[in-house]
């Protein structure tokens, strides 16, 4: 299942590192509390990059289109995971016996460490082995959390050009997955604020973006002699927004650009279905899993290049953030 992580160019690629972990969920025998803290931990860069690499890529110009002309961009970002995040502790653990006063470390899903821990969870009396997943960062070039993207910009009257990234409600697989993605952007180019820049090939340009992505796909069913699972659904919910200011120097064929900005970004994972702990059916408890959150941002600095062959574009530039950010891709532009 690890190897569906190098399909990268499609929308589902964060769902399918997820996927690629199931097992995970089991952790909510140690309770809410306790499992909060560790899936969280587990999941943060991941959920974190996504926010990072989803904010980018949104611009490789800040000359706008003129009116009705467009652009359609196929490209991807990979928000590079700091190396201190490679490895998680949860403090304050009360059920997890393998831990150190109540402190528990192990691998997050972005790590190098394909194994991860076993832990002892005490519950009413006996003590159940929970094995958390490790890392996925070895079936991937290199570690960074991916966001494929596909755009469309439209020039609009009085220097403004519009933005959309756009992916309907769609069904996938065999267990109830779906994802839906809306990213509105807009561009107002300033050159001529500047008086005398506009006689030089240099543009300046201001944009704000705002993204919504929403996935959910099942678990498989599953049954062991302390754990069962039926009609589980995990839900992924994203919303994020950018703002930057742009600067451009446009030659015939090979362009600069850069921009310094800030993006923010918050992100809520959820299960439902049916989860229940069952010793042997000595005893059986019904389990709520926790609603995990996180968010992430910070101000940016851009700096990219891009090639123009006629139409065709084919651009590159690096972020400076929290999760330092690599994109690129390729235009098919008009007007």
């Amino acid at each position: 299942m690890k190897k569906n992580l190098l399909l990268l160019m499609s929308l589902f690629t964060l769902t399918q590192t997820i996927k690629a972990q199931e097992g995970f969920e089991q952790i909510i025998i140690a309770g809410q509390e306790d499992s909060k803290k560790v899936l969280e931990g587990y999941f943060q860069p991941a959920m974190e990059g996504f926010i990072y690499g989803i904010n980018n890529g949104w611009a490789h110009t800040a000359k706008v289109h003129k009116v009705l002309g467009f652009d359609i961009t196929i490209g991807a970002s990979g928000a590079l995971v700091p190396s201190s995040l490679e490895m998680f502790k949860a403090v304050g653990l009360t059920n997890i016996n393998q831990s150190d006063g109540g402190v528990y470390e192990g691998p997050t899903l972005m790590s190098e460490q394909s194994e991860g821990n076993t832990l002892i969870v005490s519950k009413n009396g006996y003590d159940i082995p929970i094995n958390m997943p490790g890392g996925i960062t070895e079936d991937l070039p290199v570690n960074a959390v991916p966001s494929p993207t596909v755009q469309l910009n439209v020039g609009l009257p009085f220097k403004l050009e519009a933005m959309v990234r756009y992916f309907p409600e769609t069904d996938f697989g065999e267990d109830g997955g779906s994802a839906k993605l809306l990213g509105l952007g807009l561009k107002k180019e300033i050159t001529n604020w500047f008086g005398p820049l506009g006689k030089f090939p240099l543009h300046v340009s201001l944009l704000a973006s705002y993204t919504t992505l929403e996935v959910a796909y099942g678990f498989e069913d599953s049954y062991s002699d302390y754990f069962y699972s039926e009609d589980g659904m995990a839900e992924f919910d994203l919303k994020a927004y950018n703002v930057q200011m742009l600067a451009s120097i446009n030659f015939p064929i090979i362009n600069f650009y850069g921009a310094i900005g800030y993006g923010k970004g918050d992100t809520n994972f959820k299960m439902t279905g049916t989860y229940t702990f069952d010793k042997d059916g000595s005893y059986e408890e019904n389990l709520t899993p926790p609603d995990l959150e996180f968010s992430a941002g910070g101000f940016k600095t851009t700096i990219g290049t891009r090639l123009s062959l006629g139409f065709f574009k084919i651009f590159a530039d690096y972020t400076l953030q929290e999760y330092n950010t690599v994109s690129a891709g390729i235009a098919l532009s008009i007007r």
